[in-house]
């Protein structure tokens, strides 16, 4: 399978109309061997009561980027991802501004994908670090 990135990218933000990941305001920026970056605004819609970044907002968008980034390894005609479990460590704050978040595939098998998720804010500090465990399913 020959890597594109610009098909990757349109078919990612293709893939986020009418979901939570529009809701987010997600958009998926660059994609390499092994990993997918996506970026997201953090303002009052993705806020807790508090006005942070909520951690549920945070969760969703690493999943969504995890669980993309898996495509990137499977024919989508036969195959379909599924993420079983995820893990989250939220190290800052954030209220306003962007995240980054970037999956990198730690391991790639047949069945079962694992990534490492980093989310950071616009001057590359670390706001949360995230594992994603997908499960790669035959097509119903």
């Amino acid at each position: 399978m020959s890597f594109d990135k610009e098909k990757i990218l349109q078919l990612c933000n293709e893939w986020c109309n009418n979901t939570l990941m529009q809701t987010l305001e997600i958009e998926y920026i660059d994609a390499g061997e092994g990993f997918l970056t996506a970026k997201m605004p953090v303002n009052s819609r993705v806020h807790q009561p508090m006005g942070l970044l909520h951690g549920g907002a945070t969760v969703a968008l690493a999943e969504s980027v995890g669980s993309a980034a898996s495509l990137m390894f499977i024919n989508t005609e036969k195959q379909e991802v599924r993420g079983i479990e995820i893990s989250a460590n939220h190290l800052k704050s954030k209220r306003e501004g962007t995240v980054y978040c970037t999956a990198r595939i730690i391991h790639q098998g047949r069945s079962i994908h694992l990534w490492e998720i980093k989310i950071t804010d616009e001057n590359d500090k670390l706001i949360s670090l995230c594992k994603l465990t997908n499960m790669i399913l035959p097509r119903r």
